[in-house]
């Protein structure tokens, strides 16, 4: 079994990228892990480089910076600018760092459920060529995006952007365990430095999941029909969790992508004194004792402590009675949060609950 991956695989997610993201894409360029996440490790294990993340970001690229005793830095976002890295903020952090940088860029995000318009992409990656950084594209939740508008930013930096993905989000198999990375022709280093530490590692996926990836990535008609319900079901439920917070006065931003929100709850200071929570842990914390419903603090996304945002994932639903209930109404424009009433009772009881808490004082 090659460490690289199958070829066949390797094949069908080169023509996927292709024929669906419109990148040129080679079979050779295609590595196949034990998912995503160890293929990120491993990234960052090979470079010698200073890695920067956004803040917000998801919670193992910085402990995997740590482990690996790599120099990184946090690039700071602001909810103002909908949790997005500015121009001017990613320009001065190029230039305070010397040598190779590697910028991961995660979209839709996790945990903001934001993403990247085209033009927002293009400058990152003028910037990011012009001051010797690579990117890492994240782009896990890229296939469910809710308007099926994603881009990868790879279009405008070839050279410099190496993508992750997998079937974890987009197919639902997290506990299948695979990851896919594209590293471009220029890089070929890089990838065979990660070859070679996968060989003595964990070797290669197990065949089985291999060859049902071959049908994950090139059955057009199945997944186009599977994601074309995901992404209506959940942006309508998205929608929905973002609607009864913003009308509690929890500032908020519309979700664009994937399962999650990143909600902050600074308008509710004055509740938050009366029972002395000072950090967002201690927020989410004392939420769950109190109501049950669990969310995930902001600092563990590398936000202040004493900033009150958490991540919500809107997935305690039932995915297979919500797209039986989605394909019935195939031909519905009109799809909404009514239709799915009898599905998502435990998601609005905890959205709710939520809101009475808050209303509590």
């Amino acid at each position: 079994m090659p460490v690289e991956g199958l070829y066949p695989l390797r094949e069908a997610v080169a023509n996927y990228y292709i024929n669906q993201e419109n990148i040129s894409i080679l079979p050779d360029n295609v590595l196949i892990g034990p998912g995503s996440k160890e293929l990120i490790f491993l990234l960052q294990m090979v470079l010698d480089c200073t890695i920067i993340f956004p803040s917000p970001s998801w919670v193992s690229y910085e402990p995997q910076s740590i482990i690996l005793n790599k120099n990184y830095s946090y690039l700071n976002t602001s909810f103002d600018n909908q949790w997005k890295i500015s121009p001017e903020n990613l320009m001065q952090k190029c230039k305070e760092i010397s040598g190779v940088k590697l910028l991961i860029l995660n979209y839709p995000g996790n945990p903001t459920g934001l993403s990247y318009s085209t033009s927002e992409l293009e400058i990152i990656a003028d910037i990011c060529r012009e001051n010797n950084t690579l990117i890492l594209s994240d782009e896990i939740y890229g296939r469910l995006h809710h308007t099926n508008d994603h881009q990868s930013i790879a279009k405008y930096f070839p050279e410099g952007t190496i993508i992750t993905s997998g079937l974890s989000k987009w197919c639902g198999a997290g506990g299948w365990r695979l990851g896919t990375m594209i590293i471009p022709n220029n890089l070929q280093s890089v990838q065979d430095s990660i070859a070679a530490v996968s060989s003595e590692t964990f070797s290669c996926v197990a065949s089985p999941i291999q060859y049902a990836a071959i049908t994950a990535f090139s059955n057009d008609k199945m997944s186009d029909d599977y994601l074309f319900h995901s992404r209506r079901i959940l942006s309508v439920i998205g929608n929905y969790c973002f609607k009864i917070l913003n009308d509690a006065e929890v500032k908020i931003h519309p979700p664009e992508g994937g399962f999650y929100l990143f909600p902050d709850f600074s308008n509710h200071l004055d509740f938050f004194k009366l029972k002395n929570i000072n950090t967002s842990n201690q927020f989410c914390s004392q939420l769950l004792k109190d109501t049950g419903v669990a969310l995930l603090p902001g600092e563990v996304f590398g936000r202040p402590k004493e900033e009150f945002t958490a991540r919500l994932a809107y997935v305690n639903f039932d995915g297979t009675e919500a797209l039986r209930t989605s394909k019935k109404l195939m031909d519905n424009d009109q799809f909404n949060i009514e239709d799915l009433d009898n599905v998502i009772t435990s998601l609005k009881s905890g959205i709710c609950s939520v809101v009475d808490w808050l209303d509590s004082n």
